[in-house]
Order: structure tokens, then sequence, then C-alpha cells
């Protein structure tokens, strides 16, 4: 195998990509455009895994995104700032699933579906 990686759909990629980089101080590595300029794929790089992009193709309302899978990522216990600062950028728009704070297994912990549909949870 030569790797794995994650890949989404979303209305407007560009606007996903540039809400990631900045949410997760990620990277972009690579993307590739259509004739129209829209998103066909792109990658980015959050703490050393790939998420890849692609603007959706279906129909507003037709997605079907945020219950039937989640990004996780378990951080070091002195990374509560670093899940801060990813809940603040992506929270504008979100369904909060769970609130930051304290849970049962965690200190600081969050569950969210994003303003395009992708569901993460952050805890430490």
């Amino acid at each position: 195998m030569k790797r794995m990686f994650y890949q989404v759909y979303v209305k407007n990629a560009d606007a996903a990509i540039a809400l990631y980089l900045q949410a997760f101080d990620a990277a972009l590595l690579n993307e590739m455009r259509s004739a129209e300029g829209l998103i066909v794929h792109a990658e980015i790089d959050i703490f050393g895994h790939v998420l890849a992009l692609s603007e959706s193709d279906l129909p507003q309302g037709q997605q079907i995104t945020g219950n039937t899978m989640q990004f996780c990522i378990q951080f070091q216990p002195d990374e509560a700032a670093t899940i801060k600062r990813a809940y603040q950028a992506l929270e504008e728009g979100a369904r909060i699933n769970h609130p930051l704070g304290k849970c049962f297994y965690s200190e600081c912990m969050t569950d969210l579906t994003d303003r395009f549909g992708v569901r993460w949870c952050m805890f430490i």
C-alpha cells in the first residue's frame, strides 16, 4: 500500500480549505482545479495526516455528511490550547454536539459538525 488518506466532498471547497488551514495550522500540499476553477482535488496536511477535499457536485440539501463518519483527533495533555484555537475557528455556523469542555474521559473535548457538514471530535 502506498498510503491512506481521508477525503471529503463539500460545497465551497475553497472556503473549507481556508478554514481548515486556519483551524489546524495546516499546510496546503497540492490542489487541482477544473477549467471552471473549482477544486477537483486538494490535499492539506493536518498534524501529519492528509485530508483531501473536492467540490461536491451534489445539489445543496442532498449531501449526507456529518452523521456517518467523524474525524477524531486526540492531542497530548499539554495541547488544550490547540483544541481551543481549532474550536474557535470551526464553531461559526457549526452544529455543536458537545461544547468545548470536560467530559467523562477528557479534561478538554469538543464534538461539532462544521458549516461544511464535516464532523470533528477533538480531545486530550
